[in-house]
């Protein structure tokens, strides 16, 4: 299998992260984005040189994002606070030059933005000497706006072979699946580990030779461990030719408020990563539930991480298991559909085979829900019309109230700012 995979080269970013995990080190990353070039790269620097493996993340703006250009490009002018860098109105000269003795072999960097339309971020990020990013045509699409599925699928489709002509310049270009998050709580990790594979092998369809097949952490540490097994399972027999890792976001929905609480998740998804042989972790901070970190925050989130990671063993969970059960019939049901991977997952939403518990898009079926049951582990509450039913059985369905809905969101904030409110120790929400 190894022979298979394609050689990288030296300064490549999939063959940076691959080489770290073969030296037995978890890369950590953060999610930085500042507008301001200098401040960009100070930060840059500072991720550069903590006291860990990194790279470097350039996090865009929200005009950015919806290619808003002119009003992003207004905000700089006027000197107005923006929530990330803004690639396409600072042009690649600006970046160029930002980048300029930050990035090299030692030291890749992404750029990430959550774009359904992104031919002009990875046409500048091209432009700027950068080759790697994330996203996805559905993972990009469902949680963010109102862009039909149709279009981000053709959008990502331009981008995908922009991204693989790089390849003509000596360079392999990565791109990772945003699928493994989606709304970032309450989806049940079969549907995540689903569209992260799927997503994969869209890019795969499209050109791409080195991916990322991304997981966030969710509710329960075995079900997670359960995930990822199942992750590298389905990416092994999908994706058996491509450079490929598993990167590990740590959890995306309500974040604890307190300093102690914040710490003991960001451990516990770094252990997660380490133990079950992922080989990236995106982190958060301790300033996530009320602002957007500063650069110190973050060093300091992933040197934490870091260390987290180092103090335990690699000890994978068997990936017979029901995640693996679910998302492989997932993922059967739309290849079943069509040889065109982007037309599959259009007819998939259309017919309900995927469908994202609480996801609003006009193009997702909204039949789906899930809840938690009574040990933190996320269960479907009912499945509509995707192909799972039998395994998941009738006996786990159940009506879900707004209450528990509600209830649902903070479960993770309450058990970790939990022990933290009332003097206690972590130790109960780690080792449930």
């Amino acid at each position: 299998m190894t022979a298979l995979v394609p050689e990288l080269p030296a300064v490549s970013f999939g063959g940076f992260v691959q080489r770290a995990h073969a030296r037995g080190e978890l890369v950590v990353q953060p999610r930085m984005g500042i507008a301001d070039p200098a401040a960009m790269r100070a930060g840059l620097l500072a991720t550069k040189h903590a006291d860990a493996t990194t790279v470097g993340t350039i996090t865009l703006d929200s005009y950015t994002r919806i290619a808003d250009h002119a009003a992003a490009r207004r905000a700089l002018d006027s000197g107005a606070d923006l929530n990330g860098f803004p690639i396409v109105a600072h042009g690649p000269e600006v970046t160029s030059a930002m980048l300029d003795g930050v990035r090299d072999a030692g030291f890749p960097v992404q750029v990430r933005h959550g774009s359904a339309c992104p031919q002009d971020i990875i046409m500048a990020l091209a432009l700027s000497g950068l080759d790697a990013t994330e996203g996805g045509p559905v993972s990009y699409c469902l949680p963010y706006g109102r862009t039909p599925l149709a279009d981000s699928v053709r959008n990502w489709t331009e981008c995908c072979e922009l991204l693989a002509a790089l390849r003509g310049r000596g360079i392999e270009p990565h791109l990772e699946t945003f699928g493994g998050c989606m709304m970032g709580q309450l989806c049940p990790p079969s549907l995540l580990v689903a569209l992260s594979v799927l997503e994969g092998m869209f890019f795969a369809q499209h050109g791409l030779r080195s991916v990322s097949l991304s997981y966030a952490q969710q509710t329960h540490p075995g079900q997670d461990a359960d995930a990822v097994a199942a992750l590298r399972s389905l990416a092994a027999q999908h994706l058996p030719t491509l450079d490929r890792h598993v990167v590990i976001y740590t959890y995306m929905g309500v974040f604890p408020r307190t300093p102690d609480g914040a710490l003991a998740l960001l451990e516990q998804s770094a252990q997660l990563a380490a133990r079950s042989g992922a080989a990236r972790l995106i982190v958060k901070t301790v300033a996530e539930a009320s602002r957007i970190p500063t650069v110190a925050e973050n060093v300091q989130s992933l040197q934490i991480a870091s260390a987290a990671a180092a103090r335990v063993t690699r000890a994978e969970a068997s990936a017979d298991n029901q995640v693996h059960a679910e998302a492989s019939a997932l993922i059967d049901a739309v290849l079943d559909l069509d040889g065109d991977l982007g037309r599959a997952l259009v007819k998939a939403f259309t017919l309900g085979y995927l469908d994202v518990p609480f996801c609003l898009h006009p193009d997702n079926a909204g039949r789906s829900r899930s809840y938690l049951d009574d040990a933190g582990r996320l269960r479907w509450a009912d499945v509509g019309a995707m192909p799972i039913a039998r395994l998941v059985g009738a006996a786990e369905r159940r009506v879900l109230t707004s209450t528990d809905l509600l209830t649902s969101l903070s479960y993770v904030e309450r058990t970790y700012d939990g022990p933290a409110l009332t003097g206690r120790t972590t130790t109960t929400a780690l080792n449930r």
